[in-house]
């Protein structure tokens, strides 16, 4: 299903002109004002500020029924919250480094945004103990990674899944392993509320920033008046994001700077053995473009990762949110940037070094069902796995400036 975000421009030129009491879908029941009020809207659009006009109504008529049409997973109250979270001010230019396109214009954030959202990513008030932050996990230190075979929240427990690299994740059609947020800013909200992660409900996460009056300025800076919401928490965070790029590494330098020294000979040969569909066949998911390169195609594949001892998935994947067979133990496939210094791999953290996920691959991965039709037993010689493996390291690139923890560089 589409997600109401999309759709959204939309809605807005059309909400004025329809009656709320008159909208109805397919197995959903004509709306009220009564009805929209007992969803919270009205509760929504006092706090944000926002005058109940009869405009308003037929706006947040609209939005509720569609969201219901759709089966969106964004709440109609978080929705319409998101159409008026909007930061004010001129947004920045994100200049991307050799390697890396550039970032969509509409993706530009403020510049006291990134700020907020620099502030709220190492703060650990996000959780609910006060002891995990986001960076807790995202490390800056670690490559925004945290060394971790899975990640590790409030209480110290255990998630199913390794932390993947914030870096360059502003090119990302999808987040999560699983690709279940359509944004970054509908990932921003998951770890937050995640029992096992911050632990910490969006309400309660946003009674406590609006206890402080220095957070309240700092949105109000960013914002405008109102009150603090979850939408603006994410929008914050997600524009602090999307400033940490990472590129110009050896490999750009030489395959887009024309810098042929970049790379030795050993790194060369790999990028060859990385490229060639008879060999590696590393290039079919993991993308070189003629004028940038991400390493990823964006997409999910089931590569027989995470295989219990009785053979069988231990974790879904995309299948779970999906529930399409082809999807089943089907992960995002993750950019190669920087990935000698993001171990360990795979979803699972079951790999430890890039020796054994060379390893994995070149055996053909782990044979069930839904096995990707890429993923095929190799035959390299021991001087390809060793350039294979040089190329590789030279894929570690420039880490961004500013990104740790305010007043720290």
């Amino acid at each position: 299903m589409e997600n109401i975000a999309s759709v959204r421009p939309y809605l807005l030129r059309y909400a004025c002109s329809v009656d709320p009491t008159r909208v109805s879908f397919p197995s959903i029941r004509p709306l009220t004002t009564e009805t929209i009020a007992n969803l919270g809207s009205k509760v929504l659009l006092t706090d944000l500020g926002v005058e109940m006009t009869g405009s308003v109504w037929k706006f947040v008529g609209l939005i509720c029924a569609v969201a219901g049409a759709l089966a969106c997973q964004v709440s109609p109250r978080e929705d319409v919250a998101a159409a008026v979270a909007q930061p004010i001010g001129a947004p920045v230019e994100i200049n991307a480094p050799r390697g890396l396109p550039p970032l969509p214009a509409e993706q530009r954030p403020t510049a006291d945004a990134v700020a907020l959202g620099r502030r709220l990513f190492h703060d650990p008030q996000l959780s609910g103990d006060n002891t995990v932050s986001c960076a807790s996990c995202h490390r800056p230190d670690l490559h925004f990674t945290d060394g971790l075979s899975v990640a590790a929240g409030v209480g110290k427990q255990r998630g199913p899944r390794n932390t993947p690299t914030v870096l360059n994740a502003a090119y990302q059609p999808a987040q999560f392993w699983d690709g279940r947020a359509a944004s970054l800013e509908e990932q921003a909200g998951g770890p937050i509320a995640n029992p096992k992660e911050m632990n910490m409900p969006h309400a309660d996460c946003v009674t406590k920033l609006n206890a402080s009056a220095d957070y309240r300025a700092e949105f109000a800076k960013v914002f405008g008046p109102g009150a603090i919401t979850m939408p603006k928490l994410k929008l914050a965070l997600a524009s602090y994001e999307r400033t940490l790029l990472s590129g110009n590494s050896p490999f750009d330098r030489y395959q887009y700077g024309s810098d042929k020294t970049a790379l030795n000979a050993s790194a060369v040969r790999g990028l060859a053995v990385f490229s060639d569909k008879q060999r590696g066949n590393c290039a079919a998911c993991h993308l070189i473009g003629e004028q940038s390169a991400l390493f990823t195609d964006g997409k999910f594949h089931n590569l027989g990762t995470g295989m219990n001892a009785q053979g069988e998935l231990s974790d879904q994947g995309r299948f779970a949110h999906t529930h399409v067979e082809a999807e089943r133990g089907a992960f995002r496939t993750p950019s190669l940037r920087n990935v000698a210094k993001t171990a360990p791999y795979m979803h699972d953290g079951s790999l430890k070094t890039l020796k054994d996920v060379l390893d994995f691959y070149i055996g053909g991965g782990s044979s069930n069902p839904q096995l990707d039709p890429q993923i095929k037993p190799l035959t390299l010689t021991a001087q390809e796995r060793s350039d294979l493996l040089a190329f590789l390291e030279a894929l570690t690139g420039e880490a961004p400036t500013n990104a740790g923890p305010p007043g720290k560089e």
